[in-house]
C-alpha cells in the first residue's frame, strides 16, 4: 500500500467504494487521515464500518476538508456532487491525484502517463511487461490492474506505469509524468462532456501538468497532431510516433502474435518509444515484444470447437476500437471458397449514432447480432448490407452464431458499445460471453484469461 505523511491528519471524504475508492479509503487511513466514506452498496460500506465515519458526503458541511475523493465513473457533468463540493472551495478528486501528493515521500522513482481513446491499455501492459522482462522495477494502475494506492512501493529506480482514463485526468491536478503519452484520440464519451472539443481537452490536461517531463505523441490523427503542435510551440520536450517506425527500426517481424495488426502496430510503436526514453536497448525491448501475451477481453481467443474460433473483444466499447478486430479477420480463398467468415456480435449500451470505421469492414462480416439497449439500431443499420439476426442477449447470440459458423469461421464479440446496460463492466460482459461459449460448444474456457493467446 502506498501511504504519504501529506495525508495526517488530513479529513477526506470518499465517494463511492469499489476498486479505486476502497483503495483511496484504506491509503488514507493508513497514512493517519480522517475518512468520511460512502457507497450506496451495503457490502462495499462494510469494511469500513467502525473505522471511518459512514456518511453521505452530500449531507456533510465540507468546511475544513481537504478534498473529496469520487470514483471515475461518476459523472461530473450531472451529480450532484460537483457542485456541493465547489460550494465549499474544495477538489473533487480521485486516487491518481492522491498518489501524486504521495509521490515525494516514495523513493526516487519515474512515472509514466498513458492515455488515448483506443490502445491504452495495450500500451500500457506492453511497456509494464517489457520494463518487467528487462528486469526495471515497475508496477502498472490506474485504469488497468490493481488500484495504484494499493501496490507496494517501489525501490529506487522502479517506474509507474499508469493508464490514465478522460476521467481520471478530470480528477487529477498535479500529476507530473517523467513521460506523458498520448495512442490517438477519437470520438469518445460524449455523454459526459461538451463535445469533442472538451474531450480532446481533457486529454491534452495530462501533458499541461507536466513541469519539464517528456511528451511523447502518435500524431497520426488530426487532434492528436494538434496537440502535439501545441506543444512543440511552446518549447516543451516533444517526441512524435508514427506506426511505420516500427517497421523502420526492425521491431515489427518478432513481435508477439498478440501484438498483429495495424492497430497494435500503432501501440507497439508508442510502447517502443516510451521503453527508449526510459533507457532501454532496442535488444531488451525486442525481447518483450516476442514475449507478451496480450490482454482479457481485448482480441482474446477464447476457444476453438469444430474448427470455429471464439474472440471475446470486449473491451471494444466503441466503434472505432471495434473496427479493428473487424479488419483483422479478412476472407481466405482457402478458408470457405473466400466467403466472409466473421459472425459479429454487436451492441449494448450506445456510444456512437453509427457504425463509424466498423461500416468499412462489413465485407468481412458473414452475420451480425444483434444484442442489447442498441441491437435495434445496429440491425437497421446492418439490414440490407450483411445477414442480420436480432437476439438481445449475449447467450442467444452465441447459440445462433454456433449454428451457423462453418470451420474457419470466426465468432466474435466486438461490441462497439459500452456495457452498462445489462453487465456492471466490460469485464463481466467478457467473462459472460466465455461463459456461453463454453455452456453452448463444450470447451473447456478456463478461468485464467489472462494467460489465453489470441488469434494473429
Amino acid at each position: 500500500m502506498i501511504t504519504s505523511p501529506a495525508f495526517a491528519g488530513q479529513r477526506y471524504a470518499v465517494l463511492g467504494l469499489a476498486r479505486s475508492g476502497a483503495a483511496a479509503a484504506e491509503a488514507l487511513l493508513a497514512s493517519g487521515a480522517e475518512v468520511i466514506a460512502w457507497d450506496r452498496q451495503d457490502v462495499a460500506r462494510a469494511p469500513f464500518e467502525g473505522r471511518c465515519r459512514i456518511i453521505d458526503p452530500l449531507e456533510l458541511d465540507l468546511t475544513g476538508f481537504a478534498g473529496v475523493i469520487v470514483s471515475p465513473g461518476v459523472p461530473l457533468n450531472s451529480h450532484p456532487i460537483g457542485p456541493h463540493v465547489w460550494h465549499y472551495g474544495l477538489p473533487v478528486i480521485g486516487d491518481i491525484e492522491l498518489f501524486a501528493a504521495a509521490r515525494p515521500s516514495l523513493p526516487p522513482h519515474k512515472v509514466v502517463g498513458i492515455t488515448g481513446t483506443n490502445g491504452k491499455s495495450t500500451t500500457t501492459a506492453l511497456v509494464h511487461h517489457i520494463l518487467v522482462q528487462a528486469g526495471v522495477p515497475a508496477v502498472m494502475g490506474g485504469n488497468i490492474g490493481d488500484p495504484i494506492l494499493a501496490q507496494a512501493p517501489l525501490p529506487e529506480g522502479g517506474v509507474y506505469v499508469l493508464e490514465l482514463s478522460s476521467f481520471q485526468i478530470d480528477l487529477t491536478f498535479t500529476l507530473d509524468c517523467d513521460i506523458a503519452a498520448l495512442t490517438n484520440i477519437t470520438p469518445d464519451h460524449l455523454d459526459r462532456y461538451a463535445g469533442f472539443e472538451a474531450y480532446a481537452a481533457s486529454k491534452e490536461r495530462l501533458f499541461q501538468m507536466q513541469a519539464s517531463g517528456t511528451a511523447l505523441i502518435c500524431d497520426e490523427d488530426v487532434p492528436s497532431a494538434a496537440i502535439a503542435d501545441r506543444i512543440a510551440g511552446a518549447g516543451s520536450p516533444l517526441v512524435r510516433v508514427k506506426s511505420a517506425e516500427l517497421d523502420a527500426a526492425g521491431l515489427a517481424e518478432g513481435r508477439s502474435p498478440s501484438l498483429a495488426g495495424p492497430h497494435n502496430a500503432q501501440n507497439a510503436a508508442v510502447a517502443v518509444a516510451i521503453c527508449r526514453q526510459l533507457g532501454l536497448a532496442d535488444e531488451q525491448i525486442a525481447a518483450g515484444l516476442a514475449s507478451y501475451r496480450g490482454l482479457p477481453h481485448r482480441m482474446e481467443r477464447v476457444c476453438e470447437a469444430k474448427g470455429v474460433f471464439y474472440i471475446n473483444d470486449s473491451k471494444a466499447t466503441n466503434a472505432a476500437s471495434a473496427a479493428p478486430a473487424l479488419a483483422a479477420f479478412p476472407p481466405d480463398p482457402a478458408i470457405n471458397a473466400g466467403a466472409p467468415r466473421i459472425h459479429w456480435i454487436v451492441g449494448g449500451l450506445p456510444k456512437d449514432d453509427g457504425l463509424g470505421a466498423c461500416g468499412d469492414h462489413l465485407g468481412n462480416v458473414a452475420a451480425a447480432y444483434t444484442v442489447g439497449e442498441a441491437g435495434p439500431m445496429f440491425a437497421d443499420l446492418l439490414e440490407g448490407r450483411v445477414q442480420v439476426e436480432r437476439c438481445e442477449l449475449i447467450s442467444e447470440a452465441v447459440r445462433r452464431a454456433e449454428a451457423a459458423a462453418r470451420p474457419g469461421d470466426v465468432v466474435l464479440l466486438s461490441p462497439a458499445c459500452a456495457s452498462y446496460d445489462q453487465f456492471r463492466d466490460y469485464e463481466k460482459r467478457g467473462l459472460h460471453f466465455r461463459q456461453m461459449v463454453g455452456a453452448i460448444t463444450g470447451c473447456d474456457t478456463g478461468d485464467d484469461t489472462a494467460s489465453r493467446s489470441i488469434l494473429p
